[in-house]
């Protein structure tokens, strides 16, 4: 009985340092403008839909990856089917809640388009410095 509830506690600390490290993310993303390239591939300007998120993770994943942002891609794609299941279970019971859970499902969205902006300048550069080379 004392095993389980040490597990439950931990589980739910771990819980609480894992949003907020999906949190801080996002906040350090939202600050960041996207080149006209990517809103023109993606569609996105300012703000994102959280039904953006798959669509722009296809294009994260075509594009190679940089070594820097790989965990805190899959963090936030954790992080994002984390939402999608606390809106859909409680969000018939809290309404307000739903609205959150879009709002930051909307957020990662708008993470995913950040990190495929900083993918493509790197592969940009990479290219360039190639060529001169």
């Amino acid at each position: 009985m004392m095993a389980a509830l040490i597990f439950i506690f931990s589980v739910a600390a771990l819980m609480q340092f894992f949003v907020s490290y999906c949190r801080s993310l996002i906040a350090a993303s939202s600050r960041k403008a996207l080149s006209a390239d990517v809103q023109d591939v993606i569609g996105i300007r300012r703000s994102a839909n959280g039904d953006d998120f798959e669509r722009v993770m296809q294009y994260l994943h075509l594009c190679p990856d940089r070594r820097e942002d790989r965990n805190g891609v899959k963090a936030i794609g954790a992080y994002f089917r984390l939402l999608g299941a606390v809106g859909a279970i409680l969000g018939k019971l809290v309404p307000s809640l739903r609205v959150w859970t879009e709002l930051e499902r909307s957020q990662c969205a708008y993470f995913a388009a950040v990190a495929l902006d900083r993918r493509i300048a790197h592969n940009r550069d990479m290219f360039a410095e190639q060529m001169s080379g």
